[in-house]
């Protein structure tokens, strides 16, 4: 398999994604799912993804579809597509998987894989996180992470166009 196959191989749509999960189930393999954007990977996602991915053996991180990052960030985001965002994090060696989502939140994808540990940024409650309530009734765990400070897409954004 060449670098580019398995990259590929990592990018799942919901009804792709079947196998896997039976499979990671069945070796009882702790799921972790974290979403975003991702527009421009920068070195607070590393720190981010990396550290979600230490909490279990399986990271599956949702991306938010170009149409759904619109309307979340306005109308000069998305910089990257979906396609380049989703190769771009499946490229990292502790990615497992990556799914597009054209939802606001990702609530409707993570009732579907019911992921074990679910996390987001320390800047969000965990009462406030789409998906909490699904996780926690079933025994899993919600984690916030702490963000590096001074690293955001906006920022960089920001910096680009010279504001």
């Amino acid at each position: 398999m060449t670098n580019l196959e398995l990259i590929n191989s990592k990018i799942f749509t919901q009804e792709s994604i079947i196998h896997e999960l039976s499979v990671w189930r069945f070796k009882d393999k702790k799921i972790v799912f974290t979403n975003g954007c991702f527009d421009l990977l920068h070195h607070g996602h590393i720190d981010y993804l990396s550290k979600a991915k230490d909490l279990g053996h399986v990271l599956i991180i949702g991306v938010n579809s170009d149409a759904s990052t619109r309307a979340l960030k306005g109308p000069t985001r998305p910089i990257n597509d979906e396609h380049s965002r989703a190769m771009i994090l499946a490229a990292l060696r502790f990615t497992d998987a990556v799914i597009l989502f054209d939802e606001a939140t990702p609530y409707n994808l993570i009732n579907y894989l019911q992921p074990d540990i679910l996390v987001k940024g320390a800047d969000y409650k965990i009462e406030d996180i789409a998906g909490s309530d699904i996780v926690l009734a079933k025994g899993g765990q919600v984690v916030t992470i702490e963000l590096l400070q001074g690293f955001s897409t906006s920022s960089i954004e920001a910096r680009i166009r010279g504001n």
